[in-house]
């Protein structure tokens, strides 16, 4: 979860809302490929299928993850909604108690529009929630990706959330890996987001040995907090420009507007040109990947 642009002040509730999305498999490499056909189902002398990978971008310096913000800023009007479904690994008390970190209504919004995203997941609200996840996991409108186990910080001084030590995240990133197999996702893709979007160096070494490629964004919607829809939507549309990735959210409790600043979103990117990928889609066009 990230604070609105317009309001550092919020930055010390957000830590409150923050502090607080499990696993029963032990972790496993960020994302196997699909399973081959075997021989037997080939004809003989059928060459096997090539496994299809999604894309990635090229290892970064000194052993880093590398870092996607958005496409090449070309005459193809893309723009990629994303959103983050934040909970965090503190949080399960809260949602016994009723709190709803979850967003189906805005899920089915996206579904009624036909509208392609990516849900930045935590493995704690994969948990939490396992049929919401399976069934964006098995929905090929979507694509599900690693939003950490926990939801702890990579960094210091991260919005007041808790850190995850620097021997443990390669280990948090895995657990949320096992945690979208254990609720039935097929195929979560090897990109990852930094809870708060806070990273340094040291944190994209420790995440490299799973494979992913980090996703952060241009376009902060402001969705964290807010209570006027309308102004999400305007924050949204003066921000994105072709290649666009839009950070948004997927919690009821902590983004209340969000399914209707999508709802104005949607329509006036279309009306302006804009057609609607995934981050698979957006990496790919970059002309880097691998």
């Amino acid at each position: 979860m990230i604070p609105p642009v317009r309001r550092l002040a919020a930055v010390s509730a957000l830590g409150a809302v923050l502090a607080a999305c499990g696993t029963a498999e032990a972790p496993r490499a960020a994302r196997q490929a699909p399973a081959q056909p075997s021989p037997s189902h080939l004809s003989p002398g059928q060459p096997s299928p090539a496994v299809s990978r999604p894309p990635t971008l090229a290892p970064g310096p000194a052993g880093q993850a590398p870092v996607f913000a958005h496409a090449p800023r070309t005459g193809d009007k893309t723009v990629a909604l994303t959103f983050d479904a934040d909970m965090t690994a503190g949080q399960g008390g809260r949602a016994a108690a009723g709190e709803r970190f979850d967003n189906p209504g805005l899920i089915a919004a996206l579904r009624a529009s036909k509208v392609p995203a990516t849900v930045f997941m935590t493995g704690r609200w994969a948990e939490e929630y396992p049929v919401q996840a399976r069934t964006i996991g098995r929905d090929p409108l979507f694509e599900v990706a690693n939003h950490s186990y926990s939801h702890y910080a990579f960094t210091d001084d991260c919005y007041g959330l808790p850190t995850v030590e620097r021997d443990a995240m390669r280990a948090d990133v895995e657990r949320a890996y096992a945690a979208f197999r254990k609720a039935g996702v097929p195929d979560a893709m090897p990109y990852f987001r930094f809870p708060g979007g806070c990273y340094d160096g040291q944190a994209l070494r420790a995440v490299r040995g799973t494979g992913v490629t980090a996703v952060q964004w241009d376009v902060v919607s402001g969705d964290a907090f807010a209570t006027d829809a309308d102004a999400v939507a305007r924050q949204v549309l003066e921000g994105v420009k072709p290649g666009s990735v839009v950070v948004m959210h997927c919690t009821r409790s902590a983004a209340p507007v969000t399914e209707r600043a999508v709802r104005a979103i949607v329509p006036e990117l279309r009306r302006r040109g804009y057609r609607f990928v995934k981050v698979s889609e957006l990496i790919g066009a970059t002309g880097s990947h691998r």
